[in-house]
């Protein structure tokens, strides 16, 4: 899937125009044929008239939002506020009866997850969790070998990611929704659903704080899932590290190690290596726009009439183990997830290539700070 197979754009609103808005959706969208980038909303009017310099496009206040949604001059949003406001914001913008890309996590507990769930099944707009990878050739290529079998059953998994966050970002004190579990184990979680095709029913979780740092949550956690067949998953995450990541596959005719594995930019190219009957071999697919290439799908969902996967049911699904990593955390003990029927994931229709924009700056970023990249 690279070009659009209709001629009409899908017009986007921007609500959160953060880093991940300013430094990667919006030069991303560049790249999508099919979309163009329409509103920009903000909740800081001091930044708003440098912000339409830059980008061209009126910028709202949250305040106007009503307005906008009823304006009749967009078709879609793509959603990055902080975790804790998806609900807030991504409700009436389903209810209006608009498309919604929604950054991950979808939110920060069950209930805001059914609640966004129902305003869409309300408004009949299409919704989709912004899973970048689900898009991308190299992860959809990985996730279709494991369901065909090409390296027996798979046994175990394994994973890593870990940023220096510095302890200035806004992340750093805004709880464990805003630490390192909802942020990057997000990708270790959805990884695993989908490679093992399965879903975990037991969640247990160990953390620790470094030393020297004064974040208000655990800043290095430790995971461990279990499923019903007695597979077992692994990852650790931390924002106290040197940049790392990586993920371990355990099948029972071949092992694969990726990496890198989770993150995006114009020189990041999604690698896998597989070891089966002693021979290894390398598969580099090269550096794709990820941004623009889930917004691409996005919009071709739209213009044709289809729903997206990733959609709302299976954010809810890794906000459910977000969750229970939590009150393992708090607890200390093992914590029970629901006995879920796989569903069918990732498919090879939904790959976009196109090619990787150069990212701004962050000098040419509009009222922000430095923070690692996610």
């Amino acid at each position: 899937m690279n070009a659009s197979t209709h001629d009409r754009k899908i017009r986007y609103a921007v609500i959160g125009c953060g880093q991940i808005s300013q430094q990667s959706f919006i030069p991303g969208i560049e790249r999508a044929a099919n979309s163009t980038l329409a509103a920009l909303v903000t909740g800081d009017m001091k930044k708003a008239k440098a912000l339409e310099t830059r980008y061209g496009v009126r910028v709202w206040h949250y305040d106007e939002l009503p307005d906008l949604l009823a304006s009749g001059d967009i078709d879609a949003v793509y959603l990055a506020t902080p975790n804790g406001l998806h609900r807030q914001y991504a409700v009436p913008v389903l209810e209006a009866g608009l498309h919604l890309l929604l950054e991950k996590p979808m939110a920060t507990s069950v209930e805001d997850c059914e609640a966004i769930l129902q305003a869409q099944r309300r408004g009949g707009g299409r919704l989709m969790i912004a899973y970048r990878l689900h898009c991308e050739p190299g992860t959809v290529e990985l996730v279709s070998r494991c369901r065909n079998g090409d390296f027996g059953t798979l046994v175990g998994f394994s994973s890593v990611f870990g940023q220096d966050v510095p302890q200035s970002n806004h992340r750093a004190h805004g709880g464990y929704w805003s630490g390192p579990v909802p942020d990057l184990g997000n990708y270790p979680i959805n990884a695993v659903r989908h490679m093992f095709g399965a879903e975990p029913v037991e969640v247990t979780a160990v953390g620790t704080s470094t030393p020297g740092r004064s974040f208000n949550f655990d800043d290095t956690v430790s995971v461990v899932l279990r499923f019903a067949d007695g597979r077992v998953a692994d990852f650790m995450v931390s924002y106290a590290c040197a940049p790392v990541e990586g993920l371990t596959l355990f099948g029972s005719m071949g092992s694969v190690k990726v990496g890198p594995c989770y993150t995006f930019g114009p020189s990041v190219a999604i690698t896998y290596t597989t070891l089966i009957d002693g021979k290894e071999d390398r598969h580099v697919h090269g550096p794709v726009e990820q941004f623009g290439g889930e917004t691409f799908y996005f919009s071709e969902c739209i213009l044709h009439d289809r729903d997206p996967e990733p959609d709302g049911e299976d954010g809810l699904r890794d906000v459910r183990i977000l969750v229970a990593v939590e009150a393992a955390l708090r607890t200390g003990r093992p914590q029970s997830l629901p006995q879920l029927a796989a569903r069918q994931g990732i498919h090879e229709d939904q790959i976009v290539i196109l090619p990787p924009v150069e990212e701004p700056q962050e000098s040419d970023l509009v009222g922000l700070m430095p923070q690692a990249v996610s």
